[in-house]
């Protein structure tokens, strides 16, 4: 005997799903999420890292810009002497100084956009962080108040070990 399956079928009864609730949460809840949702802006710095490629090390004319940390304070070089040296103020870097000298460098040699920015072993990385973005730019005000211009002073920068 076949068997019968028996189901009910709805005749005439469909359900509707109301969804006005649901569409007036999202017009409240998307304009609030656009508003508070925060947008990051990322810049990415190329950096040349020094390579110990065996061969012949390129011929250098001219001036070049090494800025060293140390732990007393920031020296300037320029590859073989030492021209000036900011020492610490208050246990803190002095950026200031360093950002004056670096400006003085980019008028005496215009020409120049190279410099390296070298770090002893145990500075912290924050540090590095500054000295390339005081290398990098200086911030110049302008007529409008509280308003400041970045001025590139010496843009290809190389990181590497204070010898």
């Amino acid at each position: 005997m076949a068997r019968r399956h028996h189901y009910k079928r709805n005749k005439g009864n469909t359900y509707e799903i109301d969804v006005t609730t649901f569409l007036n949460l999202m017009v409240v809840l998307i304009p609030f999420l656009l508003i508070t949702a925060v947008f990051s802006r990322m810049t990415i710095v190329e950096l040349d890292l020094p390579s110990n490629a065996n061969g012949a090390a390129p011929q250098q004319e001219g001036f070049r810009v090494e800025v060293i940390v140390r732990e007393p304070g920031i020296e300037i070089s320029n590859g073989t002497e030492i021209i000036a040296s900011v020492p610490k103020k208050d246990d803190e870097y002095d950026l200031e100084t360093l950002s004056e000298m670096m400006v003085a460098l980019k008028q005496e040699y215009p020409d120049i956009d190279a410099a390296s920015v070298l770090m002893e072993a145990y500075i912290p990385y924050d540090y590095l962080i500054q000295v390339m973005d005081v290398v990098r730019t200086v911030e110049v005000p302008t007529d409008i108040e509280n308003e400041y211009e970045l001025y590139a002073l010496f843009s290809v920068i190389s990181v590497g070990e204070a010898p």
